[in-house]
Formats: C-alpha cells, sequence, structure tokens
C-alpha cells in the first residue's frame, strides 16, 4: 500500500518557487545542477519532463535502453500493430463472403517485421525529438541515485537535482523451474527471425490472451496454458466466458487447469512437460506469467526509500517517497499499470512539484481494452465485484453482429452495464466486440461523470450499430 503522510509533512517543492507558483523563467536553483531529474524514458517520464520543462524548469533525463518505453517499444503499439496483422486472414474469408474475389496467399512475417521496426525507430526518434526540442538534456545510460539530489550515471559522472523523478516502468518475469530459460517473453517475440509453426503461451492474463490471438490469427498453431479456471481473472466473469469460447472457436487450444512442469530442448523444437503429464513438442514457448517493477540497483535501499516485496517503490497520493526530493510514478510503483495512468501521473507530479497545485492523479473508473480476438472493452466494476457491495441490476445483451453473422461467423459479442439499484448509477460497463476499445472509451465518459441507467435509456440508439444495444436494454436480465 502506498506510504500515508499527513498533507502538512509533504516537503513539497512548490514550497521553493515564486509567489506566482511558477518556475521564473530560466530561474533554477544554483545549488544543482537541474531542477529536475528523470530516470526513464517512457512515456510517464517523458511526458513529466516535457512538461517542467516547458514551464521553465531546467531538466536532464536518463534512459539505458529506447526512448518511449515498454507502450512504444515493446509493448502497446508493436503489439497493436501485430494485432492489426493478425486480424487480416478473418478479413480475407469475410471479403469472399461478401461478394469479393479475393486470396490469401499467406502472411511474410519478414516483410512485416521489417515495417514494424522502422515505425518503432521512427517512433522513438519522435520521443527523442520532443526532449530536444523542449531543451531537456538527454544521456543515453543507466542512472541510479547516489543520494536524495544526486544521481550517478553508468559512467561515474554524477548530477545534481532539486527533484527527482522515477520512472523505470516494469519489466517481464519467468518463473524458475526446469528449462525456464528457453522460454522466452513479450520483450523477444517481437524480434524473432521466423514465425514458428507452433508456439505455447504460458498465462491468463491479457498479455499471454492478445498474443494467443494475434499468434493464432498470423497461422501459428497455438496452444495457451493457464493455471487457474479462467484467463482474465478480475475481470467481469459473463465477459471473460466469452472471450474465452470466442478463443477457441478461432483456432486457440486454450488449456485450463494446466502449467509446465520442466522444458528440455530436443532438436529446434522445446518438449514441454505439463502438470497433466503431457509431453507436447512446441517451436516456441512464451511465458506472459506477470511482470514486476523495474526497480533493482537504483540505489533505494541506500536511501531507504520503502519498496514492496515484488520491489515496488512505495509513494504517497502524490508520487512522492519517503525522501521528500525523491518521486516514482508508472509501473515501477505498481499502482495501476497502464501507460495511459504513468502519463497522467507524470502530469500530476509537475502540477504538484512545479506549479503549486497539489494534485493527487485519478486511480478511479479507469476504461481499459484488452485486445484479444474477441476484443474486451471494460470500465468500472464488474458484476461479481459489484454484488458484493450493494444491490445491483444487470442489463445484458449477447448476439450476434450483423457483418460477422452475414459472413457465416459464430463469435457472439457481449453489450452489459451494471447499475446500482440505490442511485441507479451505472457502476460498470463490459464489451466484448470488435472496436470494443473504441467503444468503452466513449462509455468510460458518461460512467466517469456517474451517468444512470436513466440517462443510458434517454439516449437515442445510432441504429444498426451493435453499441445501440447499451441504450436499449430496458429489462434487467438478473
Amino acid at each position: 500500500m502506498p506510504v500515508k503522510r499527513p498533507l502538512g509533512r509533504m516537503a513539497f517543492g512548490f514550497r521553493l518557487w515564486d509567489t506566482n507558483r511558477k518556475i521564473s523563467e530560466g530561474a533554477t536553483s544554483m545549488s544543482f545542477d537541474y531542477d529536475l531529474f528523470v530516470i526513464g524514458g517512457g512515456s510517464g517520464g517523458v511526458r513529466a519532463a516535457r512538461v517542467a520543462a516547458q514551464g521553465g524548469a531546467k531538466v536532464a533525463l536518463a534512459e539505458e535502453d529506447r526512448y518511449g518505453g515498454t507502450c512504444v517499444i515493446r509493448g502497446c503499439v508493436p503489439k497493436k500493430l501485430m494485432v492489426f496483422a493478425s486480424e487480416y486472414s478473418g478479413m480475407v474469408e469475410d471479403g469472399r463472403a461478401y461478394g469479393w474475389d479475393l486470396s490469401n496467399g499467406g502472411f511474410n512475417w519478414d516483410t512485416f517485421k521489417g515495417k514494424l521496426h522502422a515505425e518503432l525507430d521512427r517512433l522513438e526518434g519522435v520521443y527523442r525529438n520532443i526532449l530536444k526540442n523542449n531543451a531537456v538534456e538527454t544521456f543515453d545510460q543507466r542512472a541510479k541515485l547516489a543520494d536524495a539530489h544526486t544521481v550517478e550515471l553508468a559512467d561515474g559522472t554524477k548530477k545534481t537535482a532539486k527533484h527527482i523523478l522515477i520512472a523505470t516502468g516494469g519489466w517481464p518475469m519467468v518463473p524458475d523451474f526446469p528449462g525456464s530459460d528457453l522460454a522466452i517473453t513479450s520483450n523477444e517475440i517481437f524480434h524473432l527471425e521466423t514465425l514458428p509453426e507452433s508456439i505455447l503461451i504460458v498465462g491468463g492474463g491479457y498479455i499471454a490472451s492478445e498474443f494467443a490471438g494475434i499468434m493464432n490469427g498470423l497461422g501459428v498453431k497455438t496452444t495457451q496454458f493457464y493455471r487457474g479456471e479462467q484467463i482474465l481473472r478480475g475481470f467481469d466473469e459473463e465477459a471473460r466466458n466469452i472471450v474465452a469460447a470466442g478463443m477457441g472457436e478461432a483456432g486457440v487450444d486454450l488449456q485450463l487447469n494446466t502449467n509446465v512442469v520442466s522444458m528440455v530442448k530436443e532438436g529446434d523444437k522445446i518438449r514441454v512437460t505439463d502438470t497433466n503429464g503431457k509431453e507436447t513438442l512446441f517451436d516456441q514457448v512464451m511465458y506472459a506469467t506477470g511482470r514486476v517493477p523495474n526497480a533493482k540497483n537504483l540505489g533505494l535501499e541506500e536511501l531507504c526509500i520503502e519498496q514492496a516485496r515484488n520491489g515496488a517503490i512505495q509513494v504517497d497520493a502524490y508520487s512522492q517517497t519517503a525522501v521528500p526530493s525523491v518521486y516514482a510514478i508508472g509501473d515501477v510503483t505498481d499502482r495501476v499499470n497502464l501507460t495511459p495512468v504513468a502519463i497522467r501521473e507524470g502530469m500530476a507530479f509537475v502540477e504538484t512539484v512545479f506549479n503549486g497545485n497539489p494534485t493527487s492523479p485519478d486511480h478511479d473508473l479507469i476504461p481499459t481494452a484488452i485486445f484479444t480476438q474477441p476484443e474486451m472493452g471494460t470500465v468500472g466494476l464488474s458484476e461479481e465485484a459489484a454484488r458484493a457491495q450493494e444491490e445491483i441490476e444487470v442489463y445484458s445483451a449477447s448476439f450476434k453482429p450483423m457483418q460477422q453473422s452475414f459472413a457465416g461467423r459464430a463469435q457472439k459479442v457481449l453489450m452489459k452495464l451494471i447499475v446500482s439499484k440505490a442511485n441507479r448509477k451505472v457502476l460498470g460497463c463490459h464489451i466484448v466486440a470488435p472496436g470494443a476499445g473504441e467503444m468503452i472509451q466513449l462509455a468510460g465518459i458518461a460512467v466517469k461523470m456517474g451517468a444512470t441507467k436513466e440517462d443510458f435509456d434517454r439516449t437515442v440508439a445510432v441504429h444498426p450499430t451493435m453499441s445501440e444495444e447499451l441504450v436499449t436494454m430496458k429489462t434487467p436480465t438478473r
């Protein structure tokens, strides 16, 4: 849990700035090299550095790897591009059903991979230019804390700063078991020399489930192991059941209550022994069983900065650590591990420290998209969580969408609202459908504003669309 301290005890930097709560143009402390030193060049760190510099702060940033962080280089962006690529085979089949004379000559991994990495290079250049154009000094090397106001770079150089912001993100982990060194993670999957004929993906979270759909769509024989009863634990049960069923219909071999016991190399393949005693050969095995905060060897222990058992840096509601000059945002704090949240936390940090406006990042009612196939979007409480806290009504509709139904596909979609009986507010909205991520962004606005079921009912339906079901469901299903 975050460190809790009374607001009056916090040594906010804004108390040291001028009466306008802004850093005067060109004004920096005579005692420090920088007003702000950011460790980590991902989305959150770059946003905080840019905005602070635009306000007049003297800012530096150190990144040991590539600028853009997990999301841009080895996460959201390349993954979404792979999702797009994997969906085209189904589009060809649908096109034929609609009367188009189309052929599918197969997927060329080399062609796609070349364009993918060219795009990632371009985006990294964008991030570098953002910093350069805002006069943020950058260091392409690892950095760690030397003391409360000093950062030590990998080459031994030391830089001082009034405020230090840690934004080093997270890193995938593979549990230790016989043969675990044979597994790849989401970091490596974008760099495969060749597309495997078969792959085992281990895990039941959104990363594992997304990549199961991706690889299956690219024509790879895909198996997914999950040790639990159903994938996407923590999400709405009805929604995740529909996702799992759709994945199976699409060709993913989803094996629940199953885990890996050991792996051994056998020629060019990997022999996997599972908890059911079965042995199977795969070309690749990808683990997506969790991520850990990237907080090792940052000098935290020497400064007595508190960390959770998994290494997460402990911060208060304003992203401040127990050392007043040191802050942390993003996945390294293990609060809500989403790129837009890290960006919001970075903005709140600048608002608090440099603009004199103490701002706590809002982690409530965050819309989320899971780019499984079928896609899922969610905001607010699941049916199970809502029912545990109060009396509710559930409105849900599951049906075959017009476009896919005409083409002969069987996958169902889901539109679902969770409503409080006491005040009629919509507590949760869950969508499983093509474009669910786009829909949930808009539905999230209504839920965040506190819309009631009657507000949804008063909204005229857009017909014919899938999402019209959100405003036409009149009778609770339970």
